[in-house]
């Protein structure tokens, strides 16, 4: 009797989880396929290099060399992408008047587009080199680090892996709540990939290519400090190289810090580029 009604109750179940599956909602908040002719600015605002962090070897400008549309479909992208562009340009000059010999691009949608909890995706693909370094994440508003941030893709140049970080009261620069994650074999940072977080009240839960590959819960922050992920955060798309994470990780000192020679050689080729085909931000309806 006990295995006819577990026999039974097989196929119940599966029909139940199946209407869960089905019956389980979303909400998109944001959506950039980048589809444009060009950067679309009323949903992104472009970053000027003011005080640069990091000892970060570049300037970000306000250029179309370096934040630009492409039709996508030659690099695998399902309509137009977006490209951040490393460049060398030695001698560039900031309004700060400081000098630079790479100039590239940042973007976010600060005040424009401002979201507390959901799930955060990008599908990208980063060229290799030591010291690249573009970035997929999240930052709140007011005084770093208090504000919060969540780095739901990082690369400094080894394609074998990314990494995934929080950042807040207590836990911040060489954060330990952050995790490097491995590729399979053949497979690195140069292809697609779709690079998300589902951010939830009492948890961050980062997944590459829909496979969950770190973990974070609100007590597991609090060992440190304040929770400080229960405030409105913006998307940042970045572009960086060089400077204090490359080089706390490849260990290069010159010919600039953080950054190879190889890599120089590549960003002067024009081969240095972070392509993204879209950004979506969704919430679950109850």
């Amino acid at each position: 009797m006990k295995l006819k009604h577990l026999l039974l109750s097989v196929p119940l179940l599966l029909t139940l989880q199946a209407f869960a599956q089905t019956n389980t909602k979303t909400d998109t908040v944001f959506f950039e396929d980048f589809n444009n002719p060009a950067l679309n600015r009323s949903k992104w605002n472009v970053e000027v290099t003011g005080n640069t962090v990091n000892d970060e070897q570049q300037a970000y400008v306000d250029s179309a060399a370096t934040i630009y549309m492409i039709d996508g479909k030659a690099e695998g992208a399902e309509n137009g992408a977006l490209v951040l562009k490393a460049l060398y340009k030695p001698g560039f000059t900031s309004k700060q008047q400081r000098k630079y010999d790479f100039i590239s691009g940042r973007i976010n949608t600060r005040a424009k587009m401002e979201f507390t909890y959901g799930t955060a995706s990008c599908r990208m693909k980063m060229a290799a080199g030591a010291g690249l370094w573009p970035a997929f994440w999240l930052l709140g508003n007011g005084k770093w680090p208090n504000c919060g941030e969540i780095d739901i893709m990082e690369t400094v140049g080894d394609s074998s892996w990314v990494s995934h970080a929080l950042h807040g009261p207590g836990y911040f620069g060489d954060t330990p709540l952050a995790k490097r994650v491995f590729f399979p074999a053949g497979i690195d940072v140069t292809l697609w990939h779709v690079y998300s977080v589902d951010w939830l009240p009492e948890s961050l839960v980062f997944k590459v290519d829909g496979k969950i590959t770190y973990t974070v819960t609100k007590a597991m922050v609090e060992k440190y400090g304040r929770w400080a992920f229960d405030n409105k955060k913006f998307i940042i798309l970045n572009f960086a190289l060089g400077g204090g994470y490359p080089g706390g990780v490849n260990k290069v000192t010159k010919p600039y810090h953080g950054l190879s020679e190889n890599t120089v050689n590549k960003i002067k080729t024009g081969d240095a580029k972070t392509i993204v085909d879209w950004v979506l931000i969704t919430k679950t309806v109850n």
